[in-house]
């Protein structure tokens, strides 16, 4: 299928920039960071051809796109706040295998608990994303993953005492 053409790009950003800056607004929850977003998804428009298909309306389209620009903000985001956070001070030798060990008997856990709740456990503890986050991500209820991260939790702090584990 070829792709269609996009109509003149200042018709499609006076059309769509406020609905497209209210999902971006929604998804990074700060209006400046938003306005970023949008900013960026519409000079990407202008500097290439972004392959609508022509198989969904443009306000469809656009939607998706701003969805995953959005998504795709935060976790950049989230890698320089971590990277940005680094410890000072290098870890001792004893420290790092603690951790390391610690690390090894979570997983041995994690591998033995159902998948809902694995995803749950390991967007939230590993990748540090939000209840909302997981909720879009995972597309259940922000509920259901404060409940499934609940338990979650309390199966893996149990497999990890039932095998002798300090947690």
């Amino acid at each position: 299928m070829q792709a269609c053409a996009l109509p003149p790009l200042s018709e499609l950003y006076s059309e769509h920039r406020p609905r497209a800056l209210a999902i971006a607004r929604r998804i990074v929850g700060d209006t400046a960071d938003a306005e970023d977003v949008v900013q960026d998804v519409f000079a990407r428009l202008a500097r290439r051809s972004p392959g609508y298909g022509g198989r969904a309306a443009w306000s469809t389209w656009l939607h998706r796109v701003m969805v995953n620009s959005s998504i795709n903000w935060l976790r950049a985001r989230k890698r320089r706040d971590r990277l940005s956070h680094e410890a000072q001070e290098p870890l001792s030798p004893e420290a790092l295998a603690v951790g390391a060990e610690m690390e090894r008997h979570f997983g041995e856990a994690l591998e033995d608990i159902n998948e809902q709740q694995r995803q749950v456990l390991y967007l939230r503890e590993v990748r540090g994303l939000s209840y909302p986050e997981i909720a879009r991500m995972l597309r259940i209820p922000e509920g259901t993953v404060k409940s499934t991260l609940h338990r979650a939790r309390q199966r893996t702090l149990t497999l990890m005492e039932e095998r002798g584990q300090q947690p």
